[in-house]
């Protein structure tokens, strides 16, 4: 495995962990005042903190550490060096044409919303 591949990987599963802790930190606090149960446990730092902590630090290791996962990963990191990423100029053009069409469906969408509407409007009286 190249090592820029490594840190890459690293910085990945890094991110990948403390999402997860930071989403169980937030499901805790969550549950905890809609459940009496979980309420009393969160008023214990271990589970508040140290459970979502622990769980991102097991996922990290779970995953920086399986030769399986490590060869994916940097299967997924050669794959995504191959791309060939448009131009900038090329970005832009693309860009707008993107939001013409929104804003060009959009008004399309809101004109049947309109019109649909004022006949059922129409129909009600």
């Amino acid at each position: 495995m190249d090592k820029t591949n490594s840190k890459v990987l690293t910085l990945s599963f890094a991110t990948v962990a403390a999402l997860l802790g930071f989403t169980l930190h937030l499901l805790i606090k969550s549950f905890a005042g809609a459940f009496g149960i979980v309420a009393r446990m969160a008023d214990s730092d271990l589970i508040r903190h140290g459970v979502p902590v622990a769980l991102g630090l097991l996922v990290f290791v779970l995953l920086q550490f399986n030769p399986r996962v490590l060869t994916w990963g940097d299967e997924v990191v050669l794959e995504i060096r191959k791309v060939v990423w448009p131009s900038q100029k090329d970005l832009v053009a693309m860009t707008i044409v993107v939001v013409v069409m929104v804003l060009i469906s959009s008004l399309i969408v809101t004109s049947f919303d309109f019109v649909s509407g004022y006949i059922i409007t129409a129909l009600m009286k």
